[in-house]
């Protein structure tokens, strides 16, 4: 086989070196994309098989990997790099002294002359910043901490499972307290980590809980990116996201997935798009028979019905939303219990006001929506307050009201300016042109502080 040299003698089996020499090959390697590594073997006569033996994965593994599957595990790329014979550097996997010090040493905390020299070093350092040096000449040792990753542990438990699943909580209370941008760095690195997780050993039940909460962190993480206007890379958060909540048989995250995504694209002007991710969201909740999800998605087909002016599916919308609504009961899952009566409110609220440009009157139940939105909603929830308030200010400035609606404006963008959320910003914009095309006094000067909220 071409690329593949066999020693039937002693059973070795060893892949040509020049092919790690090829440029689509080094690019594969430098990305660490093994479904492309994987393609370009089998493209030069090596089985899936064989890729299996050498690299010590089941073929289950390696047709997954094929398929898309992400490694991220760093033991894990090591023994696919050295079982291919890929030198580690081209997988940015260099075999530096520290690394070769933790791989000799079983537990990983042995003591070595390297290890004494740097106890020495810190030493120095300590004594200096204690007698009030900052730049002393030991501190040029420690310019940058050596960044390692976290050991795997061999096998999870329960207990693991029980503090993934509650720093996931706690992050995503940070998401909706103070926006994307307060939490989106810890979301990405905890998404990481989980997945590095998934190459442990783990009783069955424990598994399961792992990859639901890698499905919950990808969503977590495909939120806050598309909050910090990261549209691109929240796309693929939420389909890898929707791959793993699939593997864990959950139709209620695979539904809450698909509501994230389609606001995502409601943001971005593509409404069509969102409608289809809220039907298919829909079709998803009531799979699992979840009224809550169903009510939210309506919800938010209803909003996107009002964009497009379509004034009977909104309405229809709206009220099937209250109707499931009302029969939602019992315990619901933690990625959908944010939402509430405040919410279902707020979202009747944006559906009337996109319908006031079609119907009369349309204001007033807008106004009334989100002023009861407002009056419920806590302090803690700035995102959703500043959301709230800017949609209550343009319909105010609509409804004739130049004085209120400017001075709802002005609050407005004092919250927009405490939150980390591009989202709240890109929000604010309708409110400014609003604001110089009812022609009210102050109103440029609103719409300039939101051009420059916008632009910092």
């Amino acid at each position: 086989m071409p690329g593949v040299n066999v020693d039937t003698g002693t059973d070795r089996v060893a892949l040509d070196p020049e092919l790690w020499q090829r440029a689509d090959m080094r690019r594969a390697l430098a990305r660490r994309d093994l479904a492309t590594v994987f393609t370009l073997l089998r493209r030069v006569g090596t089985s899936q098989r064989m890729i299996a033996t050498l690299t010590g994965l089941a073929p289950s593994e390696v047709y997954e990997i094929s398929r898309g599957r992400r490694v991220m595990a760093y033991d894990v790329l090591c023994r696919i790099g050295d079982g291919l014979g890929v030198p580690r550097g081209y997988l940015g996997l260099a075999y530096d002294s520290e690394t070769a010090s933790f791989v000799g040493t079983a537990d990983g905390r042995g003591t070595g002359r390297t290890d004494l020299d740097e106890v020495a070093a810190l030493l120095a350092h300590a004594a200096e910043v204690a007698v009030g040096m900052d730049a002393g000449p030991a501190a040029l040792r420690w310019t940058a901490p050596h960044e390692a990753g976290t050991p795997v542990p061999r096998r999870l438990s329960r207990g693991d499972a029980d503090q993934i699943e509650a720093i996931t909580c706690a992050l995503r209370g940070l998401d909706y307290g103070l926006g994307g941008g307060a939490c989106r760095e810890a979301v990405v690195a905890q998404t990481r980590w989980v997945h590095q997780l998934l190459h442990a050993d783990a009783a069955d039940d424990v598994r399961h809980r792992l990859v639901l909460a890698s499905a919950d962190l990808d969503n977590l993480a495909g939120w806050t990116s598309f909050d910090v206007g990261l549209f691109g890379t929240a796309r693929g958060y939420f389909a890898r996201a929707l791959t793993q909540a699939r593997r864990a048989g959950d139709a209620s995250l695979i539904a809450n997935v698909l509501y994230r995504a389609g606001r995502l694209h409601l943001h971005q002007g593509l409404t069509r798009e969102a409608l289809r991710f809220f039907q298919l969201g829909k079709l998803a909740a009531t799979e699992c028979s979840c009224n809550l999800t169903v009510a939210m998605l309506s919800a938010n087909e209803a909003w996107a019905y009002g964009i497009l002016g379509d004034v009977p599916r909104a309405l229809a919308a709206l009220a099937h939303a209250e109707e499931e609504f009302a029969r939602a009961s019992g315990p619901v899952a933690p990625w959908v219990s944010f939402f509430g009566p405040t919410d279902l409110e707020a979202l009747a609220g944006m559906t009337h006001l996109e319908l006031g440009a079609y119907e009369r009157g349309r204001l007033t139940r807008a106004r009334a929506s989100l002023t009861a939105a407002l009056e419920a909603r806590g302090s803690d929830m700035a995102r959703s307050r500043s959301f709230e308030l800017t949609a209550l200010a343009i319909a105010v400035l609509h409804d004739g009201e130049s004085e209120a609606g400017l001075a709802l404006g002005e609050e407005a963008v004092d919250l927009a300016e405490r939150v980390r959320s591009v989202r709240v910003l890109d929000r604010l914009r309708p409110l400014g042109r609003a604001a110089v095309e009812t022609g009210v006094r102050g109103g440029r000067e609103l719409a300039e502080r939101i051009r420059l909220a916008a632009a910092g």
